[in-house]
């Protein structure tokens, strides 16, 4: 579970967060959408504790491992790292390796054997489509789309309670957009994860959240249930009065 209270930021006059109270619950998948500068890269890295709040809180509370109500920005401990993923951009990469070199350090830092690092990696295979592993190539040298899959793959990797993915769509081609949709939902059914994303891609988020949060100049002006895509009219709708004004 995700708590927000109180949550500001500001870059000189420009309100980039001003969140009151929100909550995400355990399991949701929560579609972040909103037009450019709304603040959905600043929420993240703050959930992330990337960036320092102005003001405010974000407290984790998992399942596992005995974590309740640990404050992270705020940082009050760095124990919620252990069973979150993310990927917000190829900053997070370590690009002079190999993909099949970063998952072995990552499996290495876990104290996960070879075999089992390659077990983990076949439910993405799909979404690799022979594009990544076997290619010799170091990451620096992966087209974006490629540099994409092996930082969402990463995310999920730990096969973490919370994953969070900035704008996973972007870079990728429609074949593969779709192939991550389903990636995405089984994850989530699969472990019960709770995973939150962010997307200019409006049918792609509406299709695999079970939740979306509207965000318009830092501040959640609306959080709509999306059972079977029912927050689809309303947002259509939203983004069509913005354009026209």
């Amino acid at each position: 579970m995700i708590t927000i209270a109180n949550l500001k930021k500001s870059f000189g006059q420009t309100v980039a967060c001003d969140i009151p109270s929100f909550q995400v619950n355990d399991g949701d998948i929560l579609g972040l959408v909103g037009n450019n500068g709304a603040g959905k890269t600043t929420l993240f890295r703050m959930l992330l504790d990337l960036l320092k709040a102005d003001d405010g809180e974000v407290t984790l509370q998992f399942k596992s491992q005995d974590i309740k109500g640990i404050a992270i920005n705020p940082a009050e401990s760095e124990a919620w790292k252990a069973v979150t993923g993310s990927y917000i951009d190829e900053g997070f990469l370590i690009d002079f390796l190999t993909p099949e070199e970063y998952f072995a350090f990552l499996g290495k830092i876990d104290g996960i054997p070879q075999q089992e690092v390659e077990e983990r990696l076949k439910p993405f295979e799909r979404l690799a489509a022979d594009e990544i592993f076997g290619q010799k190539k170091l990451i620096r040298n992966l087209s974006a789309g490629n540099k994409q899959k092996v930082g969402i793959i990463a995310a999920m990797f730990m096969r973490p309670e919370l994953v969070i993915l900035d704008e996973p769509f972007n870079f990728l081609d429609p074949s593969s957009q779709n192939i991550l949709k389903h990636v995405i939902t089984d994850f989530n059914r699969e472990t019960g994860a709770t995973i939150l994303i962010s997307s200019h891609n409006l049918q792609h988020t509406v299709d695999i959240s079970t939740r979306i949060a509207l965000l318009e100049k830092g501040r959640i002006i609306r959080d709509l249930p999306n059972t079977e895509g029912s927050a689809r009219a309303e947002l259509e709708n939203y983004f069509e009065t913005e354009a026209e004004t």
